[in-house]
């Protein structure tokens, strides 16, 4: 089945050119079926083009899935036209009173400030708050993962020394955890961050479990017991060139950045990066819509309301 999207998204076509089957909105009224609802709140300041790389992952199932796309009002984006903006997105307002089988937070170039110092943060905590009882699995990633942890736990991040870019290894902890199912011991992906969570707050702080590590990224993917809170502290959605752009961008800024590690071949920046981590990305987020998602979410989503406290989330 499909991946279900106004027909008029710049991603639509993008898709379909790379042979990705996509549904418009208007043929999947005629299919008398129960989708999968995600609600996808964009940080990210490409927004498109993050729009496309998560909308290429969640079709990579058999499951049809109706997408929301979520900003939010205090920030106004300076990089995605207005109009792109009023057509595609929902404000928290427009939706607060559905009900979602998952939910996806991004993540954002905001690391270097204090979460309360996020002009859109209190907006932000209203989601999380929200979440809690209208979304069966949240999916949190990069700063999306360091907020939900700071907002839930109280666990706070920490400055690296330098910006943590590139592609890195990571192996694979808890191999049981159906999240890790398909993958093998050890697994590339990218990181592209100034911050980090440290493993000792994690485990005084909650009860959840560590599925994958690495020794230069720290922690790279944490989920709760029943899979309804999801961490990943890499970016498995990134592109081929996402690295390549975002060095490019700091190049321009003045800011001298390191090339990413293990990236380009020989380190040669005018070469093609290699992609390493497909397979990975793929895998990684089929397991989450099927594992954390579609087996476990009621029918009605309804029931999330009255049913809270049986699934341990209040």
């Amino acid at each position: 089945m499909p991946i279900t999207l106004d027909k008029k998204l710049p991603a639509v076509d993008i898709l379909r050119s790379e042979n990705i089957f996509v549904m418009d909105d208007i043929r999947a009224t005629h299919q008398d079926i129960r989708p999968i609802n995600v609600l996808i709140l964009n940080l990210m300041p490409t927004k498109e083009a993050t729009e496309t790389q998560l909308l290429r992952l969640l079709a990579n199932t058999p499951l049809q899935i109706n997408v929301d796309f979520l900003y939010m009002t205090s920030h106004k984006s300076k990089t995605t036209a207005a109009e792109h903006m009023e057509v595609f997105y929902k404000s928290f307002e427009d939706i607060e009173e559905n009900y979602y089988d998952g939910l996806i937070i991004t993540g954002a170039p905001v690391e270097k400030l204090a979460f309360e110092e996020v002009d859109y943060w209190e907006e932000l905590t209203k989601v999380f708050a929200w979440s809690k009882r209208h979304v069966f699995s949240t999916l949190h990633l990069c700063w999306g993962a360091q907020a939900g942890l700071y907002y839930r736990y109280g666990i706070e991040k920490v400055a690296l020394c330098d910006k943590l870019s590139g592609i890195y290894e990571q192996t694979v902890m808890n191999p049981q955890n159906r999240l890790m199912r398909g993958f093998d011991d050890a697994f590339l992906a990218p990181h592209s961050r100034y911050t980090d969570v440290p493993l000792k707050e994690v485990l005084d702080k909650s009860n959840l479990q560590v599925l994958a590590q690495g020794d230069e990224v720290g922690l790279s993917i944490l989920a709760s017991p029943d899979l309804r809170e999801v961490y990943s502290f890499g970016h498995l959605e990134y592109d081929r060139d996402t690295l390549a752009k975002e060095y490019q961008r700091d190049v321009k800024a003045g800011l001298n950045p390191d090339l990413p590690k293990n990236y380009y071949d020989q380190d040669d920046s005018s070469r093609d990066p290699r992609m390493r981590w497909n397979l990975a990305a793929a895998n990684f987020f089929s397991n989450w819509i099927n594992y954390a998602v579609y087996q476990e979410t009621p029918y009605r989503l309804e029931e999330l309301e009255k049913d809270i406290s049986f699934y341990g989330y209040l």
